[in-house]
């Protein structure tokens, strides 16, 4: 009979460099939970700061306000929540959440819906700390978030701004060296160096970009066609790595299961209903009088060797998530046990063939991929659970302070 393996007394260097292997702060939080001697063996990971960085030139237009400042960069990670002991059916299901960092005030964060930057009223009963001995925490996603500020120190979050994407290259003790990727407002690539403090718009542009990402740490972006390139931070040079994919009207780049796919959404044109003689306003003023709706996905694989992209016709019980500012995906056995199949969540007007009234601009969709329909989230049950109000699970619990890593939060 083989003897029981006392994990306690792991040797201390062989501890330090596995957690220094941890990607996650909340993998990290859950390394340093398991006893005394793994804590301490584990230093906390800090936290990456909120850099100040230059108002983004904008090649002779007005895209700002003469009293812009610059850009506030912020961190966020996308959480699934679920018990650790459910008492019912419904609350083996996971919650999804995302949290920004209040860096005026540690261990405080603020709760986002998982795929855009609304904030909703925190319940009364909403615990103030997240238990991790109670709830189960795994973090999907995680995502760098531009604020404009002006003059006075004002966030102006309603400034149209784009995704970008960040790359850590190493830090002393006063000091991050890092490089971020986003798309101008021309539709063109920005790099911005910490060491230059600078930034540089690429000029190479066939036709705009829709997407930068971060996989197998290097850059990638993706135009309206499909052409992905990799971007070369220290020479700026664009490498062409998979050919254009034509159909769809915009291009996300996701990462599941350790490669990058490609989805491609369809979108189309519809009037709006209005009084008799509508028509005719319609077609003096189109641009204000047409909505635009969701109606397909097509999704692809990376195929680096060949240059392209491949279809992919199974997603094999995935759930891909299309967001603002950033892109995530999961299994459907995990975030929902009892419910198979796979499909794409995304934010968007949305049509399914009822009279829901006027639409609204933020519209949740789900696109079933066996099916190839699209449906209001909140109309299936089993995915409405899955983002706010937070269920019933979490509100109603016992409010135990958890020191060894916990996630406050507020409104």
């Amino acid at each position: 009979m083989s003897s029981m393996v006392d994990w306690s007394t792991l040797p201390k260097d062989l501890l330090d460099l596995i957690s220094k292997s941890l990607e996650s702060s909340f993998d990290l939080i859950h390394f340093r939970s398991v006893c005394s001697s793994w804590r301490s063996a584990a230093e906390p990971k800090r936290p990456l700061p909120t850099h100040h960085l230059p108002i983004l030139p904008d090649n002779g237009g007005s895209l700002f306000p003469d009293s812009a400042v610059g850009f506030r960069l912020s961190h966020r990670s996308i959480l699934l929540i679920k018990p650790h002991e459910p008492h019912m059916e419904s609350d083996s299901f996971g919650w999804l959440i995302k949290v920004e960092e209040d860096h005026s005030t540690p261990r405080k964060v603020t709760l986002l819906d998982p795929l855009s930057d609304v904030r909703n009223s925190i319940p009364e009963h909403f615990p103030r700390v997240l238990d991790m001995s109670k709830f189960k925490v795994r973090e999907l996603g995680c995502e760098c978030k531009l604020h404009y500020f002006n003059t006075v120190g004002d966030i102006v979050d309603s400034l149209y701004l784009e995704k970008a994407v960040v790359k850590y290259l190493d830090c002393d003790v006063e000091y991050y060296k890092f490089v971020l990727l986003t798309i101008h407002v021309s539709g063109k690539l920005a790099v911005y160096t910490s060491w230059d403090r600078a930034w540089t718009v690429i000029d190479d542009m066939p036709s705009p970009y829709d997407d930068v990402f971060l996989f197998d740490g290097r850059f990638f972006a993706v135009d309206n066609n499909g052409r992905a390139v990799v971007v070369d931070y220290t020479s700026l040079k664009l490498t062409f790595v998979a050919s254009p994919v034509f159909g769809g009207d915009k291009k996300y780049l996701i990462e599941s299961c350790g490669e990058m796919l490609l989805v491609d959404m369809y979108l189309s044109l519809e009037a709006v209903d209005g009084d008799p003689g509508f028509a005719e306003e319609i077609l003096e003023h189109p641009a204000f009088y047409m909505n635009e709706r969701t109606v397909k996905f097509k999704v692809f694989k990376f195929v680096e060797r060949e240059k392209s992209w491949a279809d992919i016709y199974d997603l094999e019980d995935k759930m891909l998530f299309l967001g603002d500012d950033s892109t995530f995906s999961a299994s459907t056995s995990d975030i929902l046990p009892l419910c198979g199949g796979s499909s794409v969540f995304f934010n968007g007007n949305v049509y399914n063939g009822e009279d829901l009234g006027a639409m609204q601009d933020r519209d949740l969709g789900v696109f079933d991929f066996s099916s190839g329909k699209i449906e209001l989230a909140q109309k299936i049950p089993e995915y409405a659970m899955l983002f706010w109000p937070p269920p019933r699970w979490i509100t109603s619990h016992e409010r135990v302070e958890y020191h060894t890593g916990e996630t406050s939060s507020r409104s």
